[in-house]
């Protein structure tokens, strides 16, 4: 059985927090995940999933300046990253999330920018510890993200290899590692003991995932197959209405 979980950071996005999670569970989807979810009330967001009875998967860490797209790689700004890095954490435990997704930023190339994530992912995987949460790290592909640290799920699995700490996992998003290079199965299947989530969206247009050059009713049973036995996240920017471009669920929850 496919469980699919609605990212509110691009799904329903006109509403408030709360709402969409409301709008999300009723609309079929058996999780929820989110961007940045600070300026609403984590009271409201806990009551609204207790509402529902979705799990919030995840939500990220707050992106600093325009354009950096992250803190935790970048060498000199240690003390920003681990405040944004505790932000998420107190945050996500008010409201139950199961993981916190730590943002590199535009840091590739810049020397001691792979140490700094290192460091700051050892830091976020002690509050990992402490809250019972987990850590996700997510390579982006580098047309949507130039310089993003990392872009490929082969740079993300070395450095968990490295870290070597259980509670930091890969966010496998088919929408980035189709962009950079494709063979979807294979190369999870490559990584997937790494692996703690996965995102999906039409490639390339990062719409609705009922069009462009990824077949999802074939592939996400065969990540099943594979290995993958969570929720798979559907983070696309819909072409219109949320409510109006949903018709690609039924090839999941017929």
């Amino acid at each position: 059985m496919i469980e699919l979980s609605a990212n509110l950071g691009f799904l329903w996005s006109e509403l408030s927090l709360p709402d969409a999670i409301r709008r999300a569970g009723a609309a079929g989807f058996a999780a929820v995940e989110c961007h940045w979810p600070y300026e609403t009330d984590a009271g409201a967001v806990a009551d609204a999933l207790a509402e529902t009875g979705l799990p919030m998967l995840s939500l990220n860490t707050r992106r600093g300046q325009p354009g950096e797209n992250g803190l935790a790689a970048l060498p000199g700004r240690e003390g920003e990253a681990r405040e944004a890095i505790g932000q998420a954490f107190e945050y996500g435990a008010r409201i139950g999330a199961r993981c916190v997704h730590v943002m590199a930023g535009a840091a590739r190339g810049q020397a001691g920018a792979e140490a700094t994530f290192l460091a700051n992912l050892a830091y976020a995987a002690d509050l990992a510890c402490d809250t019972g949460m987990g850590v996700l790290v997510e390579p982006l592909n580098r047309r949507d993200a130039p310089g993003y640290l990392h872009a490929t799920v082969e740079e993300a699995a070395a450095l968990v290899r490295q870290l070597a700490r259980p509670e930091v996992r890969i966010l496998f998003d088919c929408y980035h590692q189709q962009i950079m290079g494709g063979d979807l199965v294979t190369r999870f299947a490559a990584h997937k003991d790494l692996v703690g989530h996965v995102q999906f969206a039409a490639v390339p247009t990062r719409a609705e995932p009922d069009r462009g050059e990824v077949d999802y009713p074939w592939l996400l049973p065969a990540l099943q197959a594979a290995g993958y036995a969570g929720p798979f996240g559907a983070e696309y920017k819909p072409t219109g209405a949320t409510d109006d471009g949903l018709a690609w669920m039924r090839a999941f929850t017929a």
